[in-house]
């Protein structure tokens, strides 16, 4: 099937919808659900984002700015999964624990609203690796639009710059939860750690990466450009001495950098 005959079996399944919640994290798949969506269904889309200490505020900031920009309606919900029982262990279902404490409070809105349906906006290339989220997906009768469609991330991208969406080479990002290896201790504390440390990475011109946190140790993962930024002596001593004020003592570079799922690695 083409690209086109995907875009047009998608935006045929939305139409299909009489209104619709999209859940709305800001990233590159969302953010082309929640266009096609509003595009398609007008005033009768609603897009919720949730806030947690485990999502930057840079990650929130770009999400309410572009629901201001296409003039969406955009609301935002407090979903703070260290409240959930059992999620601040780090279980192997830990993804689950916190998209069924997230879809049930977007459920609430969207009975509010009287809207039937809920989106999220996981493709095809989610169903190779372990996405314990998909359970609660399944469970709590939310639509997966992009997914119904085929769409995979690369084309994802393609048809997001043919909209002209800001999104369309955006890094890849998740939750900071998903910093931590499976049964170590997720705190406040640990998540600021990891919002801090990827910060000054981003400050010096990454753009893909992630803090993996092994609890006083940092395994930094990026991709082969920012491999190449970290090589300069200048930088490394720079991230060396920012990373051990914010409390880690020490510091490393994963040779395979960048990887979705590399904490699913250990199962």
């Amino acid at each position: 099937m083409t690209t086109k005959q995907k875009y047009e079996n998608l935006k045929q399944y939305i139409s299909s919808l009489d209104g619709l919640v999209v859940a709305f994290s800001g990233g590159v798949d969302s953010t082309f659900l929640l266009k096609i969506a509003h595009d398609t269904l007008g005033d009768k889309t609603i897009a919720v984002t949730a806030t947690s200490c485990s999502f930057p505020q840079r990650e929130l900031n770009e999400a309410i700015n572009f629901c201001k920009k296409e003039n969406i309606r955009h609301v935002i919900c407090s979903s703070e999964e260290l409240s959930v029982e059992g999620f601040a262990h780090n279980p192997t279902n830990r993804c689950y624990l916190c998209k069924n404490e997230l879809f049930s409070k977007i459920w609430d809105i969207a009975k509010k609203n009287n809207i039937q349906y809920i989106a999220e906006a996981s493709n095809i290339d989610d169903n190779s690796d372990y996405r314990p989220g998909l359970k609660a997906v399944s469970e709590q009768n939310i639509k997966s639009p992009l997914r119904y469609a085929e769409f995979n991330k690369n084309e994802i991208r393609k048809l997001s710059k043919k909209l002209g969406l800001p999104t369309w080479n955006k890094q890849s990002f998740a939750c900071l939860s998903s910093r931590f290896p499976y049964g170590e201790e997720i705190t406040p504390q640990r998540l600021s750690m990891i919002d801090r440390a990827e910060q000054i990475l981003l400050d010096i011109g990454l753009k893909q990466v992630r803090v993996r946190h092994h609890n006083n140790l940092a395994r930094i993962e990026t991709d082969e450009k920012g491999l190449c930024v970290l090589m300069r002596r200048k930088n490394r001593e720079n991230v060396y001495k920012q990373f051990k004020e914010i409390g880690f003592i020490y510091i490393t570079i994963d040779i395979l950098g960048y990887r979705t799922g590399s904490m699913n690695e250990t199962l």
